[in-house]
């Protein structure tokens, strides 16, 4: 039995993560998706950056929900706990190339794990999503500040 993992924060869950998880599950024979835990997902967030929208335990409610997933654990850093997951294949995206990726790669590579990029979907991440909220909260307090009245999304 070949059984994929990926990683992923999951904080917005959009098409995009869904797609993505669809195509990987089909690489095997059994899905494990990895969730990283709240505390981690601030600490390496840039400052000013928004965290998870949602907790661990919803995050991993969600994509254990998805039909094509087996199993659902969390993580707190990727090049540690790779090693102690039973995987043949690991999914990751192309532009996943911070230190800790270039880590559990390398690791894969010297550990006879397959190693697969599988491209994001085109005009959607969660990045976006963040940004489109702020930017509509952004004119809801000009527009506010102009009428003098309150959001009733916001309030």
């Amino acid at each position: 039995m070949k059984k994929v993992l990926t990683f992923g924060v999951f904080d917005l869950f959009h098409f995009g993560h869904l797609r993505l998880l669809k195509r990987a599950a089909k690489l095997g024979d059994y899905f494990i998706v990895a969730v990283q835990n709240d505390e981690y997902v601030l600490k390496y967030k840039p400052p000013g950056a928004l965290g998870a929208f949602y907790s661990t335990q919803e995050r991993c409610e969600m994509i254990r929900a998805l039909r094509c997933v087996d199993e659902v654990i969390t993580y707190n850093i990727v090049a540690d706990d790779i090693r102690n997951i039973d995987f043949d294949i690991w999914v990751k995206p192309p532009d996943a190339v911070h230190s800790g990726i270039i880590a559990a790669t390398r690791w894969c590579e010297e550990n006879d794990r397959e190693v697969v990029m599988l491209p994001r979907t085109e005009g959607i991440s969660s990045t976006y999503i963040k940004r489109l909220i702020c930017d509509f909260e952004k004119d809801e307090r000009k527009q506010n500040d102009y009428t003098g009245e309150g959001s009733p999304i916001l309030d």
